[in-house]
């Protein structure tokens, strides 16, 4: 195992970090409550005796039964070997009482009484605002000083602008936590973010490096990029080491689900190095983005020019969301997000073709005729 310094927390991470979203279940199901807990527990020792050192969850995974998993696994001295990460359920904050409240339950789950770093759960511009008006650092801070927690940081989804918004809003930050891969240079924190972060000696973890394991199996378009490269590495691979090349990134976290995801996401890590790759490997990497790019079927830039919409259809996001479906071959996924992430204000089928969008695009996309398939496609069990 490869291991980097975590910023100035004086910690060194492994440069794989096990995340605990997708752990194995009975059913089969995407972050489904019904965890296998015995095959649970094993895979995350596992992981913890290969030398992963960095344990990440939160609140909500697995409808709460992450963190009781994961509490049970580090029985037993595993505890004391790593560095546990949990998350402070910002949805469900609605006093300055409730973060006081949320964490002891999350300790009590955990069966510790102190966590190492604890992220404020799915920051951006709305929930910045609302931690702010609670006042959610001032406990954050007391918890801190009582020992209840050992450092600060955030998980993000927003724009680059809001990231940076956030990094500059508050000098206790001890780490953040940012959805990055060779698709997503430009999405949410985007390369732009994680070079800002590090800038200003913040340390990077790195989400969403497969996207939910969609790069893990790409397209035969870009999996013939793979094929023709020099390298013997899965797609999987070359989406991590493309990763752990570059300095601003600290560490990775894999969802993993089975004891062979783990040995062979070790086994990389164990080969990976900052400035490892070559100009023929970013190529390959260059070629393989394109590939899934050239798939796209709506050639939206999210300039965002169709905003406002006068019925209140978020027309960027829900456009990406059916790209993505289709680049990735990954309904089911996008399906998740169209349901999760859009309000039903905000989905296609709202749209009234009325045109005023059409006339603002400079891409010339018929949105009023995309809305309706759309839809049908992620909301409508097409």
């Amino acid at each position: 195992m490869q291991y980097r310094k975590f910023g100035k927390t004086g910690w060194d991470v492994s440069a794989l970090g096990f995340g605990c979203m997708r752990l194995p279940t009975s059913d089969g199901g995407f972050s489904s409550p019904n965890v296998d807990e015995p095959q649970a527990i094993e895979i995350i020792r596992l992981g913890i005796d290969l030398g992963i050192n960095y344990v990440d969850t939160a609140y909500p995974y697995h409808m709460g039964k992450s963190e009781k998993v994961l509490g049970k696994a580090l029985a037993g001295g595993y505890r004391d070997r790593v560095k546990l990460v949990t998350k402070s359920p910002l949805f469900l904050l609605n006093d300055a009482t409730d973060f006081d409240r949320f964490l002891a339950e999350q300790m009590e789950r955990l069966r510790v009484e102190h966590i190492d770093l604890y992220l404020l759960h799915g920051l951006g511009a709305s929930r910045w605002e609302k931690i702010k008006e609670l006042d959610v650092l001032a406990s954050a801070e007391a918890a801190i000083r009582d020992g209840r927690i050992g450092r600060l940081g955030f998980s993000f989804h927003d724009d680059t602008a809001a990231f940076k918004t956030i990094v500059d809003g508050y000098d206790g930050w001890a780490g953040c936590l940012i959805q990055h891969n060779y698709m997503d240079i430009e999405n949410q924190a985007g390369t732009e973010g994680l070079r800002y972060a590090a800038s200003h000696g913040l340390p990077v973890a790195i989400m969403e490096p497969l996207l939910g394991g969609t790069l893990a199996h790409p397209p035969a378009e870009a999996q013939a990029v793979f094929d023709e490269a020099q390298r013997d590495w899965t797609p999987a691979e070359w989406a991590l080491q493309w990763l752990w090349d570059q300095p601003e990134v600290s560490l990775v976290l894999s969802g993993m689900g089975s004891a062979e995801q783990v040995e062979a996401n070790v086994r990389a890590a164990g080969e990976s190095g900052v400035g490892s790759l070559t100009a023929d490997d970013h190529a390959v990497i260059d070629r393989a983005r394109e590939a899934f790019r050239a798939r796209m079927p709506v050639p939206c830039t999210r300039c965002g020019y169709c905003l406002p919409c006068p019925n209140g259809v978020n027309i960027p996001s829900n456009i990406e969301m059916y790209n993505d479906s289709v680049m990735y071959c990954n309904s089911d996924r996008q399906r998740l997000l169209y349901s999760m992430r859009l309000s039903a204000d905000e989905r296609a089928d709202v749209c009234a073709a009325c045109g005023e969008c059409e006339e603002k695009c400079p891409q010339d996309i018929a949105i009023g005729e995309w809305m309706p398939k759309i839809h049908e496609a992620l909301g409508g069990g097409g």
